[in-house]
């Protein structure tokens, strides 16, 4: 079995790249880049998870007959509360994360219907897989869901997640975050992307972070936090809009599996 790579070896990789990013910025037909990459070399697996082939033509209205449907009326409101989910309180810090999805033109997306999932206070995920040795809260499964209202505004009550690490190289750690999907009109047209913290100093070691190699780009995954939003002796605030189009849209993951 071969070593895995150091940290250090890792941001080494990341700083390379970054630099290559940055020298190509000076050159005439410069175009930012604005999705994540395909085939991140620090992020080791990042090969594996996107298609290898090309996409095949197929029939929407066939597709829509074996997938899930959805209406107003599927979605109750109680479930953008993830911290009344079960009988008792889930541990860590409440906090209110709110934000608008639009167009590239600042139009709202109405009633779109938005889901998320995270990890608890202690960077643990409900899922067999996740093996990191943290406490799982009964308290807190960590998924949520609501539809947008007509001014295109989501809003979750939720607990924040921790870092956890994972088994990309040697010491790795992501930076705490929380994981967004969005339906357009029918389930073909799903976005998904994630959602981070202001000032968490595991950005420059994370290679997914990373992946996304415009600085301007990546900082649109960034919320903040907004005072306005924090509750008096209940929960603090984050501000987080969506952009589904044009050059300042959000970032999202819809060439990676």
């Amino acid at each position: 079995m071969s070593q895995l790579a150091s940290q250090a070896d890792l941001s080494a990789e990341i700083d390379a790249i970054s630099k290559e990013y940055e020298a190509a910025g000076a050159l005439p037909d410069f175009r930012a880049e604005t999705n994540t990459r395909l085939d991140y070399p620090p992020y080791r697996s990042s090969v594996l998870r996107h298609p290898t082939k090309a996409p095949q033509q197929a029939d929407p209205e066939g597709i829509e007959l074996w997938a899930p449907v959805f209406g107003q009326r599927d979605v109750d409101p109680l479930e953008s509360d993830l911290t009344i989910q079960h009988r008792g309180e889930p541990i860590g810090e409440r906090m209110v994360v709110t934000g608008r999805v639009t167009d590239g033109d600042g139009r709202p997306v109405r009633h779109q219907l938005v889901e998320i999932w995270q990890a608890n206070a202690g960077g643990r995920y409900i899922h067999q897989r996740d093996q990191h040795p943290a406490a799982i809260d009964p308290h807190f499964t960590g998924m949520g869901r609501c539809l947008t209202d007509a001014d295109g505004t989501y809003s979750f009550t939720t607990i924040k997640p921790g870092p956890y690490p994972w088994k990309n190289h040697h010491n790795a750690w992501r930076p705490a975050h929380i994981h967004f999907s969005l339906f357009g009109t029918e389930f073909t047209q799903r976005l998904i992307t994630q959602m981070y913290f202001p000032g968490d100093p595991l950005f420059a070691l994370d290679p997914i972070y990373q992946s996304i190699v415009d600085p301007a780009a990546r900082e649109r995954l960034v919320a903040t936090y907004d005072h306005d939003v924090t509750t008096h002796e209940w929960a603090t605030g984050y501000r987080w809009d969506i952009v589904l189009s044009g050059s300042h849209r959000t970032p999202h993951e819809e060439d990676v599996a």
